[in-house]
């Protein structure tokens, strides 16, 4: 029973990261500090997707699930709706590319915007300027 809420823990997790690394550059335009940690985990999902390289996690999950008994999937939030969401049963290489891409045309967007609205906000002379509300 505990290695199945564990790796139903490591399911919400991955799916947690997967959310960041989409969507986590939205959280650099409330605050810059967070490109340190997303950068990173962007670069490491796209790395995942184009190299089809096996997240950690997943063999993590997988191990947790045969330690508590097997794949007892049921009708729980995590197996049903989670689970599906990130281990899709017909992904292919390409749709695995594209994803790739895809998570760098949101990202770099969203950081294109970011360094758009960063340069704007300077002076001619390249000193900060206090921006109007």
């Amino acid at each position: 029973m505990a290695f199945a809420l564990l790796a139903d823990f490591v399911v919400v997790v991955h799916f947690l990261f997967i959310l960041f690394v989409v969507a986590g550059g939205f959280l650099a335009l409330r605050n810059v500090r967070w490109t340190c940690l997303h950068v990173p985990a962007a670069v490491w999902g796209v790395l995942m997707e184009w190299t089809g390289w096996i997240c950690p996690l997943t063999p993590l999950e997988n191990r947790l699930r045969r330690l508590g008994g097997g794949p007892a999937y049921g009708s729980d939030f995590v197996e049903r709706y989670i689970v599906s969401l990130i281990y899709p049963e017909a992904l292919t290489r390409n749709e695995q590319v594209l994803l790739g891409l895809a998570v760098l045309v949101i990202n770099g967007g969203i950081y294109g915007w970011l360094a758009v609205r960063m340069w704007s906000s300077r002076g001619r002379d390249g000193r900060e300027v206090a921006l109007k509300k």
